[in-house]
């Protein structure tokens, strides 16, 4: 079992590295760069992204030997007893083109129970951070703050995107329609860890994510939970823990999931939801 003082610790060394690993990013960002692709033309990535995640691997290391690194662009590295779910630039997109919404996000997890975790937006100057004991944003404790009802709610998401489409087709289009619909608003920061931190702090209700990693989502989900919010971890339409390491998920700045978007969610994943209704237990309502 993890104490405070320990998830305290873990907190502190990840807070450090992503300052190591974002901070010289400033010093590149708008100035003009290459970048390379990974999965598609879509999915990008450019020499900061490894430098980052090579300062923030280095850092943590030397801190914390007991560690395995599962990295975005170096994949999963030692045999340590302490888990770093580590993005060095989330948004990359935004990064490249001079956008200025990306950030660097390291959650901690002992097993597959996550104890710490940042989410570090140098452009805004924003340190979201959460341990066992405490949850801040720039040292000042936060809470979530959504509205009860979806219609006042705001959604963030990077749905739909082409790689909706190529999941789920027109199903996705019509998707978003019916969000569009049900929500005050949908709106698109460009970065997953970036919605989840929002949330977190209050700024807006829910989140959104198909196909996500674990370093996407791991120190997003800690921090909202943390903060009073909920994270649904979806596999095959089904909430399903632990919720980080699963592919789909929603997320909330309340007890329970909006109900639209827990159908939606449910209906997209599983070719055999259309049916289906989801428990009000696993979703908290």
């Amino acid at each position: 079992m993890t104490t405070p003082s320990q998830s305290i610790q873990l907190r502190q060394v990840a807070e450090k590295a992503a300052r190591l690993g974002g901070d010289p990013l400033l010093g590149v960002f708008r100035s003009g760069m290459d970048y390379g692709y990974q999965r598609d033309r879509h999915d990008i990535v450019t020499e900061h992204d490894r430098a980052s995640e090579a300062r923030i691997i280095a850092a943590i290391t030397g801190a914390v030997p007991d560690s395995t690194i599962i990295g975005e662009e170096g994949g999963e590295v030692g045999t340590g007893r302490v888990r770093w779910y580590v993005d060095p630039i989330d948004g990359t997109s935004n990064f490249a083109r001079g956008i200025a919404n990306w950030c660097v996000s390291i959650g901690a997890a002992i097993g597959e129970e996550l104890v710490a975790g940042v989410i570090y937006d140098p452009v805004a100057g924003n340190m979201f951070a959460a341990d066992l004991a405490t949850v801040t944003l720039n040292g000042t404790p936060i809470r979530v703050n959504a509205e009860a009802e979806q219609h006042r709610a705001v959604l963030l998401t990077g749905f739909p995107n082409t790689k909706h489409t190529r999941l789920f087709g027109r199903q996705a289009l019509d998707a978003y329609d019916e969000l569009l619909d049900a929500f005050l608003a949908i709106r698109t920061l460009g970065s997953g860890a970036l919605n989840l931190a929002h949330v977190a702090a209050g700024w807006s209700d829910a989140a959104m994510g198909f196909r996500t990693n674990s370093w996407d989502v791991g120190a997003g989900a800690f921090i909202l939970e943390r903060a009073g919010g909920r994270y649904f971890g979806f596999r095959d339409g089904v909430p399903t823990t632990p919720g980080f390491l699963m592919p789909d998920y929603i997320a909330v700045g309340r007890d329970s999931a909006y109900p639209v978007l827990a159908a939606v969610m449910a209906r997209l994943t599983d070719g055999t939801a259309n049916d289906r209704i989801l428990s009000k237990e696993a979703l908290g309502s």
